[in-house]
């Protein structure tokens, strides 16, 4: 499928990874997650919902088919909300469920999202796993970073760095959500007063 037919490019934006390209990016990402884990007693995988949680099965998957040995997958559903309960209060991220059905103590775990930007989104899911148990160390996994950081999180794991406009926000498609794979630069709507910010902006 040419990429100006995508689903994703309906707005006439062309994608920067087609589905070849995350392909090869989510294979590279397990390779380098069972390499640097080899010896790790407990490893786990815990996806931040919606595609971070598919990104993490996928790479669950090809970390038992390739290395043989059982690995523990996990969901966390971290969202958005004002923190001062008002419109255009500052945004901040809170846990709003999980599926994790094992103990984290001990355990290696790998937190893996899609896209990685501010690294809001992260602080609170390292929170939540702080509350949820004693790992013995936490990993970072991400199929695009865009940099921009506003807080100090470093990925350990990255599919692909970007360079975007400020003004655009990547967006990852994958097919068990989408139906397809790949990733674009959209244009971000102009915040609507009372409405906050775009969803997925300041991950």
């Amino acid at each position: 499928m040419a990429a100006s037919d995508d689903p994703v490019s309906e707005a006439g934006q062309p994608l920067l990874l087609e589905a070849e390209a995350v392909r090869r990016a989510i294979g590279r990402l397990a390779r380098e997650i069972g390499e640097r884990n080899r010896r790790t007693e407990k490893l786990a995988l815990i996806g931040i919902v919606r595609r971070g949680a598919a990104l993490a099965a996928r790479l669950a998957a090809l970390l038992t088919e390739k290395q043989d040995r059982p690995v523990e997958l996990g969901t966390l559903d971290i969202s958005s909300y004002r923190d001062d309960g008002r419109a255009g209060g500052p945004e901040e991220r809170r846990l709003l469920g999980r599926d994790i059905r094992f103990s984290l103590d001990g355990a290696t775990v790998v937190l893996v999202d899609d896209v990685v930007h501010t690294g809001r989104t992260v602080r609170a899911a390292l929170d939540a796993l702080s509350d949820l148990g004693r790992p013995q160390a936490v990993q970072l996994a991400v199929l695009v970073d865009r940099g921009e950081r506003e807080l100090p999180i470093k990925p350990d794991y990255v599919g692909h760095n970007l360079t975007v406009e400020r003004r655009r926000k990547v967006q990852v498609r994958l097919r068990e959500i989408d139906g397809f794979d790949g990733v674009a630069a959209i244009e971000t709507a102009r915040s609507t007063p009372g409405r906050g910010t775009p969803a997925d902006s300041s991950r």
